[in-house]
């Protein structure tokens, strides 16, 4: 099997593991075991990118680029930018707290939460003593490596900062304090995952807890990948942090807080508990997590229940059964609800590009600034204009969700649609996409068209209807383009396999139904007219294309 650098390490120290009565030999395989099998996960960041083939790639090592690029542009910044040491430095650890706890709920819950140790290695002849200090190295090796990547530039850039400002002497001293309070952050880091863990399930079922892990996944990849969009409109050079009572509850000031003693004296009170909670809080925490080891490995066990499946009943009356006539594409239409409902898998691939479609129209359209007084203020604030456009990239993103929606996990299931004693195939397709519309997209654009009356008046109704019949149009031309598999029958290895041009493509084209959308805005019974050549453009395109 595959050496690690790790383990060449650790075996210069094998008389200390001996005299500690762990087996080292039995230590060293597990370890190198889960290392191997961690190699082969693909990060979340990575998750929407094509497998190699070859089965000797480090998937893991291979994303760590990916996060010192993003630790270099979300911390480096603040670095040079902020003059204010304690915001400075709270900004920064408030990134690093995000980031580490979110990639390792997102990425490393395997390890926090594998209940295979208890049910294979345990019942072998290998002491628990050498099974707890294997995992406390695996998740050590993850994290160090993980922090590493994500602090590696902030600790280059603070050095040069300071070398070049201060000397050599200062800046050693600020970087080796800020190394320090990095350690105390990944102990406040681990206890601060395990109980969350630890509380989810002594409230709910282990099923709970492996989606309440789903949502935190669909939300690092949201945040990560608009995140350098909002980044630009935070940078100010004034920030100043306050004494407030509230103050001493928000974690990322208390490890800014010693910065403020060592490198501005400032020694009043405020900064002085503020310190005392960044060395003491973080040590306690630990504590309490050796304590609670026990019971946290008794609560796993809850991640083997299985879930009673509830007996799907049909209500006498539901709003599809209104534009749902077949009985066929009604059966298909509750087969694909469940189906987005209940695949973790699905839900990861899918609900970040619905969640890029609620924040890009706000992030162009925001881009033409404020000039407000009040919070109140911004309802109505861009009455008047062709802004509420914008709305259109809202559907930049349906080419992705839709062509998402012939992939599945469970895609060996698909031997049932030969089997079924189905009629028309033509019902499958339209099922699954008028499932999609009723089940992802309406929601989303509702509450999009929410938003845009409070910025722009109910007058843009009519436009908002347009787009979304445009919408409707838009989705069976990305079902015909995209390809005709049936809905949930191919693995998502095969996902995004030469279709970034014709995503591209698809793109173009609702960019020009914008553009047709804001000619017929010129005049004025316009809009309405437009309405009409839809409403016929959609009858025709739902009943002849399929």
């Amino acid at each position: 099997m595959k050496d690690f650098l790790i383990l060449k390490i650790l075996d210069r120290f094998k008389f200390l593991f001996n005299k500690l009565n762990i087996d080292y030999p039995v230590f060293r395989k597990i370890l190198q075991v889960k290392l191997i099998m961690d190699g082969r996960r693909v990060p979340t960041m990575l998750g929407n990118t094509r497998k190699r083939e070859t089965q000797n790639k480090n998937y893991f090592l291979s994303s760590l680029w990916f996060y010192s690029l993003f630790g270099f542009m979300m911390i480096v910044p603040f670095v040079f930018i902020i003059n204010n040491m304690l915001a400075q430095m709270s900004i920064i650890f408030a990134m690093l707290l995000f980031l580490q706890t979110s990639t390792v709920i997102a990425d490393f819950s395997s390890v926090v939460l594998d209940i295979r140790d208890k049910t294979i290695i345990s019942s072998k002849p290998v002491d628990s003593k050498t099974l707890t200090v294997a995992k406390f190295f695996h998740i050590f090796h993850f994290l160090f490596l993980l922090t590493l990547a994500l602090t590696g530039p902030g600790i280059i850039a603070i050095f040069l900062k300071y070398l070049v400002l201060e000397g050599f002497i200062y800046s050693l001293l600020f970087t080796f304090l800020f190394i320090g309070e990095i350690i105390l952050l990944n102990l406040f880091i681990i206890v601060l995952t395990t109980l969350i863990y630890l509380i989810i399930l002594k409230i709910y079922s282990g099923e709970k807890l492996k989606d309440i892990i789903n949502y935190v996944q669909i939300l690092m990849v949201i945040t990560i990948t608009v995140g350098y969009q909002l980044l630009a409109r935070m940078f100010q050079t004034n920030i100043q942090i306050t004494e407030k009572w509230y103050t001493y509850f928000i974690v990322p000031v208390w490890f800014g807080a010693p910065f403020e003693i060592f490198f501005q004296d400032n020694k009043s009170i405020f900064v002085l508990v503020l310190s005392v909670l960044a060395l003491l809080i973080p040590i306690i925490a630990f504590v309490i997590y050796l304590k609670l080891i026990p019971t946290f490995e008794d609560s796993l066990l809850k991640l083997n229940e299985v879930k009673d499946v509830e007996k799907y009943r049909d209500k006498k009356w539901h709003v599809y059964k209104l534009f749902i006539r077949d009985k066929e594409e009604r059966s298909f239409y509750k087969f694909s609800t469940e189906m987005m409902k209940s695949e973790r898998d699905f839900k990861l691939k899918v609900y970040p590009s619905l969640g890029f479609s609620i924040i890009f129209p706000f992030i162009f359209l925001f881009q033409v600034g404020f000039n407000i007084n009040h919070i109140w203020d911004i309802l109505f604030y861009f009455e008047g204009t062709k802004l509420h456009l914008y709305i259109y990239f809202c559907a930049f993103m349906l080419p992705s969700a839709v062509m998402m929606l012939k992939f599945s996990k469970y895609y060996k299931g698909s031997w049932i649609y030969k089997v079924s004693p189905v009629k028309n195939f033509s019902a499958i397709n339209k099922g699954v996409l008028k499932a999609f519309i009723m089940r992802l997209l309406l929601p989303i654009y509702l509450v999009e068209c929410f938003i845009f009356i409070l910025l722009f008046n109910i007058t843009i109704i009519p436009d908002l209807i347009v787009v979304f019949i445009t919408m409707l149009i838009f989705v069976v031309i990305c079902f015909k383009i995209l390809g005709h598999s049936l809905p949930f029958s191919e693995p998502f290895e095969n996902a995004n396999k030469s279709q970034g041009m014709v995503v591209i493509l698809l793109m173009v084209i609702i960019g020009f139904f914008a553009l047709i959308h804001f000619l017929f805005t010129l005049f004025n019974i316009g809009i309405y007219i437009y309405l009409v050549i839809l409403l016929f453009i959609n009858a025709f395109t739902w009943k002849q294309s399929f």
